[in-house]
């Protein structure tokens, strides 16, 4: 992508960021010399699962429902990461501490099938064990990008049938999404809008779709798109504090006419939407996704407490 390109992910610059230490199978190495094998199956393939996470006040947020996806899509997938999750957390957590990280980061998680014997497809090639690597980062979501907001190009890739590829797997292919966010780009936009094999509105190439009518918020029914964390979140605290909130399918026609719009993920929390192919949304004030920021940040606070107090985490 260009260099000038905006997305979601779009961060304030942090110069730490050059000197990282980034973890590779037990060890942990410095940014330009971490590498894995050119036989590696998530290389070679796409075969592997990847969670990111934020780091708030030391913990993880939300660190339980990040586990329970990502080992629910490697059991799918019959893959061993020969890990538990307090293994895990106990990498991400020596991980920041090498990079005197207590906040305001953010962590990649990449397992996948491990190097291969020959370069080719069949699983049982990869006779090496997994390969693990968590790449985190300082990373604090751009200002700029919160009040301009994102602009989302309707793209003709869409979100497949669960029977090709689920979309509910957080897998290294991701190839699907690449096609979909330059096909936007090259319509002069910042991301792609998805639709399912329906022609409903699905999601876009990275982050979940939100769209706001008449004081409800609605979201796609979820048979096509990665079930995000963050997702489930908006819609557990809109159910909770009186929000009306809708899974359910919707037209382009619905968007286009929608009060507001957000994109949702980990990373960037809640993400204003300010146009769609081309049309604004709204007139700019976005009351209820302010309101939904407020509650999730709330969220965040207290699932950070009872970490901290080592109580169950918020469901």
């Amino acid at each position: 992508m260009t260099s000038h390109s905006k997305t979601t992910h779009d961060a304030e610059y942090d110069a730490r960021n050059e000197t990282l230490l980034i973890w590779v199978n037990g060890e942990l190495i410095p940014k330009d010399e971490a590498k894995i094998s050119v036989y590696d199956s998530g290389f070679m393939l796409g075969d592997g699962m990847w969670e990111g996470m934020r780091l708030y006040d030391g913990q993880w947020a939300f660190f339980d429902d990040h586990m329970d996806r990502l080992f629910q899509s490697l059991n799918a997938v019959s893959l061993d990461a020969g890990l538990t999750r307090d293994e895990i957390k106990d990498i991400l957590n020596q991980t920041a501490a090498a990079n005197h990280m207590t906040s305001n980061a953010h962590c990649r998680l990449m397992i996948t099938r491990g190097r291969k014997a020959k370069p080719f497809q069949h699983p049982s090639l990869s006779r090496f064990g997994p390969t693990v690597v968590a790449i985190l980062e300082h990373s604090k979501p751009s200002e700029t990008l919160k009040a301009k907001g994102i602009r989302l190009a309707t793209v003709p890739q869409v979100r497949g049938l669960p029977t090709s590829q689920d979309p509910k797997f957080n897998s290294h292919s991701k190839l699907n999404c690449v096609i979909a966010c330059l096909q936007a780009e090259q319509a002069g936009c910042d991301e792609g809008l998805m639709l399912d094999p329906h022609g409903f509105v699905n999601t876009t190439n990275a982050c979940n779709f939100f769209i706001v009518r008449k004081g409800e918020v609605w979201t796609s029914t979820g048979d096509y798109c990665m079930n995000g964390v963050t997702r489930q979140k908006v819609i557990d605290l809109c159910q909770a504090n009186g929000i009306p909130v809708f899974e359910k399918n919707f037209s382009l026609y619905e968007a286009y006419g929608a009060d507001e719009a957000f994109l949702t993920g980990t990373f960037g929390a809640q993400t204003r939407v300010a146009e769609i192919d081309g049309k604004p949304i709204g007139t700019g004030a976005c009351p209820v996704t302010e309101r939904i920021r407020t509650l999730y940040k709330d969220l965040i606070a207290q699932n950070i407490a009872q970490q901290k107090q080592g109580q169950p985490q918020l469901s």
